[in-house]
């Protein structure tokens, strides 16, 4: 049995990223190869201690480790001004909260970053960027780490910031593509819309409740000592930030355009970190959620909704990481979801075992563009015969992904829909259909891509880092992208047995249960494996399969038949419901740029510029009445002289007789 892990270990899973970071920006750029070894290195390291924080939870019965917070920032209430405003003292402690929830994300996060840094060795050679590349990937696990393991929400705030700062770099790394560079921007700006909300929400707790600290803001929220109008207002400001961070509807629109990144990066974002950012903030803020009836109804019904919105819109791309991106926003959803109707558990369950698949399913994708020199299904096809690891790996990832048993997806999925059958029957119901949907869009891939003859593939970009010439036939990828998918194959299969519903009281609840306070405990329950929802939804799963075999293995239906028959529809969801036209075209140019410029350019003409050029115009009267006062005529200088002489000692005897 290991000892406990020191508080300095734990800094270190932090700092170590931090570490390359510098290192990669600082000595080792020169050499890509080494600054690659050097990340490697440093989050291999930072995995390493992760497990052992993770295991130093499991002995302490889920409870937090006791590390006492370093004091950062403290304005006393003894301060004047701040006695005089009646405002809370300010005092801000920078502190480290592991307990089963921080745990299992440190765990996610570095296992799933450290395989897609060796991953990327291969898939990234040549890049011009490769040392630029390994230094973003280091700032943006770092980021992640350190809103996992903080106690404070402003520092969550603080790190959730640089996470989005490292998507922005990591996202619009190529960023010579204008495709990249603006999906880059529109991530960065939707995503702060949520935050603008999380920072609200920052702001209404501190002003009362006077403190940041996480555990003590749940007790508070808890035990009555915060309204139920304020909880709520503030529950649903960090949901704002959650949505954007999460892609929730309506904030989903940056996650598809995300794509135009490395795969590597993709695999990160929808495995690990970003997106699996948001889910953690709710779960960490839970005991608040749980608080407001109204904040969870609305968590569960916009995760909801965004989950089978999504799955539509999976059904019918053609390029593979735009598919998977979508079932990233549908899983998601499916997280919020389960938090939403108290399925604690099982929101964390799918957390984690979506993470493994989910990164497998992009790297997989990845190792695809390698051989094919194209994300586009439609000149894939065939590759089976051609890359076995990478099939293999890929058919894994996506019957977990699908929910089939007995693969891990299968065992998460089953709880959520438990959850939702309990408290919300509708969204349940909701629950099921994305089972087909996701089973039917996850094997349309898998066949398109990997069934039937080879189609050609595409054309190489020009200084394309990687890739073949796009003629010829393909090939599997390297060793050093093949065994990260090997690996990832292994939990996408096999992670849900941690958490096997048979009336066990240990698995993901022991972990979980010091993350809540004790009145928050019913969550840690385990919902009970219902049978007859777990071969429906499998049934359903099959299904799903099956409609995609019979359309695009094969062809007892017409693809193209079915798109003529379904024109108008097929068009509105290929168009994404025409959001993004929505918002770049309606809100963006017509509502903001077009309206609110000629509402500024109205103040500043009739407003700004009427005040200043009617001071200019005053002065200029002036002006021309008092110029002879300057004439420069000393005779009339001493007549004024005079002049005021006189009128001054006759003012002077008029005081003095008034006396």
């Amino acid at each position: 049995m290991l000892p406990e892990i020191p508080e300095a270990a734990v800094w270190a899973i932090f700092l170590l990223p931090v570490a390359s970071l510098l290192a990669t920006a600082f000595v080792t750029r020169p050499y890509p190869k080494l600054s690659g070894y050097v990340t490697i290195a440093a989050i291999g390291a930072a995995f390493a201690l992760s497990l052992w924080a993770l295991d130093s939870v499991i002995d302490n019965d889920g409870h937090a480790l006791g590390f006492a917070p370093h004091e950062w920032l403290k304005v006393s209430s003894e301060n004047l001004y701040i006695q005089q405003v009646g405002g809370p003292s300010l005092h801000v402690d920078v502190g480290l909260r592991i307990d089963g929830l921080s745990a299992i994300m440190l765990v996610v996060v570095t296992s799933v970053s450290l395989l897609v840094q060796i991953y990327s060795q291969g898939y990234m050679e040549g890049d011009t960027g490769y040392s630029r590349y390994f230094m973003w990937m280091s700032l943006f696990t770092a980021a992640m780490l350190g809103l996992v393991i903080v106690d404070s929400i402003l520092m969550v705030y603080v790190f959730w910031e640089l996470v989005g700062l490292g998507s922005y770099l990591l996202i619009g790394f190529w960023f010579h593509k204008k495709s990249a560079g603006d999906a880059a921007k529109k991530a960065f700006l939707t995503t702060r819309l949520g935050d603008v909300g999380f920072a609200i929400g920052i702001l209404l707790i501190f002003t009362k409740a006077d403190t940041f600290n996480i555990p003590l803001i749940q007790e508070l929220a808890q035990n009555g000592a915060l309204s139920d109008t304020v909880i709520t207002l503030f529950a649903l400001c960090v949901f704002a930030g959650a949505a954007g961070k999460s892609a929730q509807f309506p904030l989903h629109v940056w996650l598809p355009d995300a794509m135009e990144g490395p795969t590597p990066v993709s695999a990160l974002i929808h495995a690990a970190t970003m997106v699996a950012a948001g889910v953690y903030l709710v779960a960490r803020m839970f005991p608040v959620f749980q608080a407001s009836d109204d904040a969870m109804t609305t968590v569960a019904y916009v995760g909801g909704f965004t989950a089978i919105f999504a799955a539509s819109m999976g059904i019918v791309m053609t390029d593979i990481k735009r598919v998977l991106a979508y079932s990233t926003l549908s899983q998601l959803g499916y997280m919020m979801l389960a938090l939403g109707v108290g399925g604690y558990i099982a929101a964390i369950f799918h957390l984690f075992t979506h993470a493994f698949f989910k990164a497998l399913l992009f790297l997989g994708s990845g190792s695809v563009n390698h051989a094919t020199n194209t994300f586009d299904m439609r000149k894939m096809g065939g590759l089976r015969k051609y890359m076995p690891i990478t099939y293999a790996t890929f058919l894994v990832g996506s019957l977990s992904l699908a929910g089939i048993f007995p693969f891990a997806g299968f065992w998460s999925k089953d709880e959520i829909l438990g959850a939702a059958w309990t408290d919300e029957k509708p969204l349940f119901f909701i629950a099921m259909a994305v089972v087909f949907m996701t089973a039917f869009y996850s094997f349309r891939a898998v066949f398109l891509t990997f069934e039937g003859e080879y189609k050609g593939g595409g054309e190489p970009e020009h200084g394309a880092a990687h890739g073949e010439s796009g003629h010829g036939k393909p090939h599997e990828s390297g060793w050093v992208m093949a065994v990260p998918l090997l690996i990832l194959a292994v939990p996408a299969f096999a992670a849900g047995f941690v958490n096997l519903p048979f009336g066990s009281a240990d698995g993901l609840a022991h972990i979980l249960e010091g993350a809540l306070p004790e009145s928050s405990a019913e969550a840690l329950h385990h919902e009970e494996f219902n049978y007859a929802i777990a071969i429906s939804s499998l049934v359903l799963g099959v299904a799903g399969i099956g409609l995609a075999y019979a359309i695009y293995c094969a062809k007892a239906v017409s693809a193209e038949s079915l798109q003529k028959i379904w024109g108008p529809v097929h068009t509105l969801v290929a168009r994404k419901y025409y959001m993004d036209e929505l918002y770049e075209n309606v809100i963006v140019r017509d509502l903001l740029y077009r309206n609110a410029c000629r509402i500024l350019q109205w103040v500043d003409t009739n407003i700004i510029d009427f005040a200043v050029n009617g001071s200019g115009q005053v002065s200029r009267w002036a002006g021309d009445r008092l110029r002879w006062v300057q004439s420069g005529s000393v005779q009339a200088y001493g007549t004024v002289g005079v002049a005021g002489l006189i009128v001054a000692s006759f003012l002077m005897l008029i005081l003095i007789e008034g006396r």
